[in-house]
C-alpha cells in the first residue's frame, strides 16, 4: 500500500484510488497568499496560462484547465456544488482565487470518494481562503459533519504595518459521517501551567500532584449520595465520584487529600507523573513552524512550507490507527507520510513536482532507511529510456529533478516547473557534497543535466565551471549516451585525489540516463550522513505507543 506517485493529484484520485479505501486524509494545498487581495480578485478572463503548481512558487490562475474543470463540475458534480461553483464564479469573478477554488472542489469531491464512512479530512490553510474552503467542505461533505476548526499558532508575533500580525494558520477538521474514528489525545502541560497547579509534594517518591474534586455535581440518593468518613456531598448539593469502597481504597492508598480547613469536603491527589496531559482543544499554541527559533530539532528540510512532525504525529495520532490508510495528496516535502510511516500507518503521498518526489525517497531512506522498489512503491517515475525521453519533453526542469535525484544530488538554480522560470543557476543544475579533509572540510561535486544537444564544448563548459566554483568533481548527466569526442575531453580534465581515502576519482563523470536505470553510481568519496542531496531529516525515534500525543482541537 505504501506509494509514492508522481502527477496531477485529481487525475491520480480518479485513476488510482479506490471508493472507500482511506481512513485519514490530510492536505495543506498550495496557495499564494503573500500576494494583495486586489490581484488575487483581478479578472483573468482570456489568460493563457494554466492553473499551476510550482515547486516553491505557488499560483494558480485562471486560465484553460482551470475554465474546463469549471465546466466539469457544473455537468458532473453534485447538484449542491456545482450551485455553490455557478453562485461563486458570479460572485467572485474568474479570477485566481476562483480558480484556487474550482481546483479545490473537483479535488475535494474525489477525497470525499475515496474516504471511508469512517474516516476524516484534515485540510490545512491560511486565512487568506479558509472562509472559502469552508463553504465548499461544508456542501461536500455536510455542515453535519463538521467538526473542528483548528487554529495553529505556527509562529511569535510580527511587527505588520496597520494590522494585527498574522501569526496563525486553520486546519478544517471534518469526518465523513458521524460514525467517525477518534482517539482521545492529549497535549503536554506547559511549565506554567505545572507550577501553578501540581505544587504538592508529600515527599513519598510519587512526585507532585495537585488536588480534584473527588466529587461530582447534583445529589444521587444511591451509594455515592451516602455518607463517608464523617462528610456527606449531599449537603454540598453533590454526590461522591466514585462508590464508596473505591474511596476506601483510594484513602487506604494515601491518594486522598485532607484540608486542614474544617469541614472542607476532601480532594483527590493527581500526580504529574501519572496525568495524561491536557485534554484536546482547539487551539494548538504548543508547536511551532520549522523557521521559529527553538523548533529545528534536526528534521528541517529548508523546504520554505515544511510543517513540523509533532503536528502531523497530533493528527494522524487522533484519527486513524496502526495499519489504518493516510493520504495526503499535496505531499510537499513529506511530513505526513514520514509521521504516519513512524506511527505504524499505510500512506499514500501524491505530488506533482520530481523535486518533491525526490525529499520523499531522501526522507524515507534517512529516517526509515526505506529504499523505493523494496519497501513502497513509485508510481509516474520515469522507468525506461522512452519515460525518461517523455519526460524530457514535456518539461526539461521536471526531467532536471527527476535525473538529480538518480544520484541523490541537491538541487540548485530556480523552482523551474511548468511556468518555465528558472533562476541563474551559472552552469550548476545540483551538487553533491562529501567531506575529504582530514579536518572536516567540505568538497563538492557539482552536476549538470542536459536533457538536448551536448557535445565536447560542454565538457569544457564544465571544466571551466569547476576551475570558477573551485569544485572537485563535475557530473554531467544526459539523456543520450555521450560521444566519443566527449569521453575523450572528459579524461583529459584529469582525477580528483582524495587525501583521506588515498584513491583517485575522475575529475568529470559521463552518465546516461539509460545507465543510471541500470544501477550505475558517481565514483566519489564516501558521502556523509550530513551532506546528503537534501538537509538529512532526523532518524525516528521508535514510537512505543504508550501514549497518544495531544492534538490540540
Amino acid at each position: 500500500m505504501n506509494t509514492l506517485y508522481y502527477g496531477d493529484n485529481l487525475n491520480i484520485l480518479r485513476d488510482h484510488i479506490r471508493d472507500e479505501s482511506v481512513d485519514l486524509i490530510y492536505l495543506d494545498p498550495p496557495f499564494n497568499s503573500n500576494r494583495s487581495y486586489n490581484v488575487l480578485f483581478k479578472d483573468e478572463s482570456g489568460a493563457s496560462s494554466d492553473a499551476q503548481i510550482t515547486a516553491f512558487d505557488d499560483s494558480w490562475h485562471w486560465g484553460r484547465m482551470a475554465e474546463d474543470t469549471y465546466q466539469d463540475l457544473i455537468e458532473h458534480a453534485p447538484m449542491n456544488v456545482s450551485n455553490l461553483i455557478g453562485a461563486l464564479r458570479q460572485f467572485i469573478g474568474a479570477n485566481q482565487m476562483m480558480a484556487y477554488l474550482v481546483m479545490m472542489a473537483a479535488r475535494l469531491v474525489e477525497l470525499h470518494r475515496v474516504l471511508k464512512p469512517t474516516g476524516s479530512l484534515y485540510l490545512h490553510c491560511d486565512p487568506t481562503a479558509s472562509h472559502y474552503l469552508k463553504i465548499l467542505l461544508d456542501m461536500i461533505f455536510g455542515p453535519a459533519n463538521y467538526r473542528s476548526e483548528v487554529i495553529w499558532k505556527r509562529t511569535h508575533s510580527h511587527n505588520s504595518a496597520k494590522r494585527y500580525g498574522p501569526v496563525h494558520d486553520v486546519i478544517f477538521f471534518y469526518s465523513k459521517s458521524e460514525n467517525y474514528f477518534w482517539n482521545n489525545v492529549y497535549q503536554d502541560y506547559s511549565e506554567e501551567y505545572k507550577e501553578q497547579f501540581f505544587k504538592f509534594d508529600d515527599g513519598d517518591g510519587r512526585g507532585v500532584y495537585w488536588t480534584g474534586d473527588i466529587t461530582g455535581s447534583g445529589i444521587r440518593h444511591g451509594e455515592t449520595g451516602q455518607m463517608w468518613m464523617g462528610f456527606n456531598p449531599t449537603s454540598k448539593g453533590r454526590h461522591w465520584a466514585y462508590p464508596l469502597s473505591v474511596l476506601d481504597e483510594l484513602n487506604t492508598e494515601k491518594r486522598v487529600f485532607w484540608p486542614k480547613t474544617p469541614g472542607a469536603m476532601p480532594k483527590l491527589k493527581r500526580y504529574l507523573s501519572e496525568a495524561k496531559g491536557i485534554p484536546a482543544q482547539d487551539l494548538i499554541l504548543d508547536v511551532n513552524s520549522m523557521v521559529t527559533m527553538g523548533n529545528n530539532k534536526g528534521e528541517s528540510l529548508g523546504y520554505p512550507t515544511q510543517k513540523p512532525l509533532e503536528l502531523l504525529e497530533r493528527i494522524i495520532s487522533a484519527s486513524s490507527n496502526p495499519g489504518d490508510v493516510v493520504l495526503d495528496p499535496f505531499s510537499g516535502c513529506g511530513t505526513c507520510i514520514a509521521a504516519a510511516q513512524k506511527l505504524g500507518r499505510q500512506w499514500i503521498g501524491i505530488d506533482i513536482t520530481h523535486l518533491a518526489i525526490a525529499m520523499h525517497k531522501s526522507r524515507l531512506k534517512d529516517m526509515y532507511h526505506l529504499e523505493p522498489g523494496k519497501d513502497y512503491q513509485v508510481i509516474g517515475e520515469p522507468e525506461d529510456l522512452q519515460g525518461a525521453r517523455q519526460l524530457a519533453h514535456d518539461d526539461r526542469y521536471q526531467f532536471q529533478w527527476w535525473a538529480l535525484s538518480l544520484i541523490e544530488a541537491r538541487p540548485q538554480g530556480g523552482t523551474g516547473g511548468k511556468t518555465g522560470k528558472k533562476g541563474s543557476d551559472r552552469g550548476i543544475d545540483g551538487s553533491i557534497n562529501f567531506l575529504d579533509d582530514r579536518k572536516g572540510g567540505v568538497s563538492h561535486a557539482l552536476v549538470q543535466v542536459k536533457s538536448g544537444h551536448v557535445g565536447s564544448a560542454t565538457i569544457r563548459d564544465l571544466k571551466g565551471t569547476l576551475e570558477r566554483e573551485n569544485a572537485a568533481v563535475g557530473i554531467l548527466i544526459t539523456l543520450e549516451p555521450p560521444t566519443r569526442e566527449m569521453e575523450i575531453e572528459a579524461v583529459t580534465a584529469g582525477s580528483y585525489h582524495s587525501d583521506v581515502w588515498d584513491k583517485d576519482y575522475p575529475r568529470i563523470q559521463i552518465l546516461n540516463i539509460e545507465q543510471l536505470l541500470a544501477g550505475a553510481e558517481v565514483k566519489l568519496p564516501q558521502t556523509p550522513s550530513n551532506a546528503t542531496a537534501f538537509k538529512q531529516a532526523e532518524k525516528a525515534k521508535k514510537d512505543d505507543g504508550s501514549r497518544q500525543q495531544g492534538l490540540g482541537i
